[in-house]
């Protein structure tokens, strides 16, 4: 699978998706003004991961921040990944940010994929 790498902006995340290394990393801020537009791609090599994926996953999610319209496209995201045998997502929360933390777990109520909680300074 080709490696699907978006560098963060100060509206977008930082996407690395590469199969061969077992790296699955979404950090930074996603607030896109077409959200999804950009989260298309993501989403479609998610699915096509979905059909062969490695023997362990591993997906790691370190938002600071994410607007209403991201929120549908990780859930969009993460239903894609439940067909996975042995996934876990590691959710990154700011230790003071209930928020992030609430809507992780919130994620992890909606979807049959294990969570663990992390936090951060």
């Amino acid at each position: 699978m080709e490696v699907l790498h978006l560098e963060g902006t100060e509206k977008t995340p930082r996407i690395i998706l590469d199969k061969s290394q077992g790296v699955f990393e979404i950090s930074g801020r996603s607030l896109p003004d077409y959200a999804s537009g950009f989260y298309k791609p993501v989403i479609r090599w998610f699915h096509e991961y979905a059909s062969s994926p490695n023997p362990a996953t591993e997906v790691i999610f370190k938002l600071e921040y994410f607007n209403t319209a991201t929120s549908k496209l990780v859930l969009d995201l993460l239903s894609a990944l439940e067909k996975v045998n042995n996934i876990q997502v590691h959710w990154y929360f700011n230790d003071e940010d209930e928020d992030m933390e609430e809507a992780g777990e919130d994620f992890s109520e909606l979807v049959k994929i294990p969570f663990i909680f992390k936090t951060y300074d």
